[in-house]
């Protein structure tokens, strides 16, 4: 199963910006719904946000207001913009596609550090 590939990653100080990106693995016109996911040191992944083919949008009440999710059709790629970054966004975010048939596809995860 290919995955999806993260980029983006990095440290950023406390009130700052980063964006992620993410290169779908399946065509994008089989895929249904992308997201982001994180998972910080010692706590479960979690969810970030979820956007469905038909533009549905689910934010994580933390990250509301502050991260932004897009998909470029075209390039088959999902992007994270996330500004006003805290210390506790610090995590591995994920990349996460499901398809048509439901099949899941995760990323590898890039490393989000937010420290002064």
């Amino acid at each position: 199963q290919v995955q999806p590939v993260e980029s983006g990653g990095g440290l950023v100080q406390p009130g700052g910006s980063l964006t992620l990106s993410c290169a779908a693995s399946v065509s994008t016109f089989s895929i249904n719904v992308v997201g982001w996911y994180r998972q910080a040191p010692g706590k479960e992944r979690e969810l970030v946000v979820t956007l469905t083919s038909s533009g549905a949008l689910n934010y994580a009440d933390s990250v509301k207001g502050r991260f932004t999710i897009s998909r470029d059709i075209t390039k088959n790629t999902i992007t994270l913009q996330m500004n006003s970054l805290k210390p506790e966004d610090t995590a591995v975010y994920y990349c996460w596609t499901r398809d048509r048939y439901l099949r899941n596809y995760w990323g590898q995860g890039t490393q989000v550090t937010v420290s002064s």
